[in-house]
């Protein structure tokens, strides 16, 4: 790391097959060094320890959760970019400007494709429904991913109804929450659920890993609550540190990952979506179709994100 006036400093949660790639073009084009550090877990608390001798310049998270955390902790800064403020909409941007949305991904639902066949109406409400009893599995409820979902229904719904759509989901799991999102799709596969909650880019990645391929296949990928409110989406998201060192080229770094070559880079590399709207989805995400979003805005879901862990908490979710 360092303070050098023609550098910046990353910390990333984001991995490095994705960032250095990006980070080699912003140096291309602007002549400024990035340092970054990549972990999976640690660099809110690293930040957090270093106080105001942190060489941070900017966090770059892989999901809302831990951007929520990281400026609920007093740990960004606002930021006032025109560059920023056309490219990311506001729906994507937080209520004091102190985090931006980079990239957006639905929280779909998946079907077993031998046992259901495509579930276009499918809403998130269904999976707590006596229909779904015993078919349904899903991650740790306590993921950021689900986090996440579970504080939009609460800002939609209130917590009561939030809680009772909760203890639904919980009784109708086929197995005690665990792996990760593609462990969900997998176990579709091996028919030990018909339904999996699991982020839309894993499809693609899952398509692109021989090894995986035919647990992507075994399902459809749907967008819930096409009907309602439209399909949850979380998000790859940045902030700029509060004691950033190299302020000026954090910025710049912000706005160039806000632009059309890392929103392109973004959409082609991980599957994802990008935030700026003239900027196009790849075409194997793109051959998945169109689907109505939820709209909230997602300081509102932020707002809730305490509620969500404290709901979690009460219905013993992962137990």
């Amino acid at each position: 790391m360092s303070f050098a006036a023609g550098e910046v400093n990353v910390y990333s949660y984001r991995q490095p097959f994705l960032i250095e790639p990006m980070m080699k073009e912003f140096t291309d084009e602007t002549g400024i060094k990035v340092n970054i550090l990549f972990a999976k877990k640690g660099l809110i608390e690293r930040i957090k320890r270093e106080g105001s001798l942190s060489q941070a310049d900017v966090m770059l998270t892989s999901d809302f959760s831990r951007l929520a955390l990281f400026t609920e902790d007093g740990l960004a800064q606002p930021v006032n970019s025109d560059v920023i403020n056309e490219n990311i909409p506001e729906q994507y941007q937080g209520a004091d400007k102190q985090w931006f949305a980079l990239t957006t991904r639905a929280r779909s639902i998946y079907s077993s494709v031998d046992r259901v066949g495509p579930a276009p109406s499918i809403t998130y409400q269904d999976l707590a429904t006596p229909a779904f009893k015993g078919k349904v599995c899903m991650r740790s409820g306590k993921h950021p991913y689900n986090v996440s979902l579970l504080a939009s229904i609460i800002a939609h719904e209130g917590e009561a109804k939030a809680k009772t759509w909760l203890e639904g989901l919980k009784a109708n799991l086929a197995r005690k929450p665990q792996g990760n999102d593609r462990a969900q799709v997998k176990a579709v596969k091996e028919g030990l659920c018909d339904y999996a909650l699991t982020n839309s880019y894993y499809l693609g990645k899952m398509l692109n890993d021989p090894k995986q391929v035919a647990w992507a296949e075994a399902v459809h990928i749907n967008f819930p609550n096409q009907e309602t409110t439209g399909t949850h989406m979380n998000i790859s998201g940045v902030s700029l540190v509060k004691y950033a060192p190299n302020k000026e080229n954090a910025v710049k770094l912000i706005e160039f990952l806000s632009g059309d070559v890392a929103q392109q880079m973004y959409a082609e590399d991980n599957f994802e979506y990008p935030v700026k709207v003239d900027v196009k989805p790849s075409e194997l995400v793109a051959s998945w179709g169109e689907f109505k979003q939820d709209k909230i805005k997602l300081s509102d879901v932020a707002a809730q994100h305490e509620a969500a862990i404290k709901l979690l908490d009460e219905v013993k979710f992962d137990l």
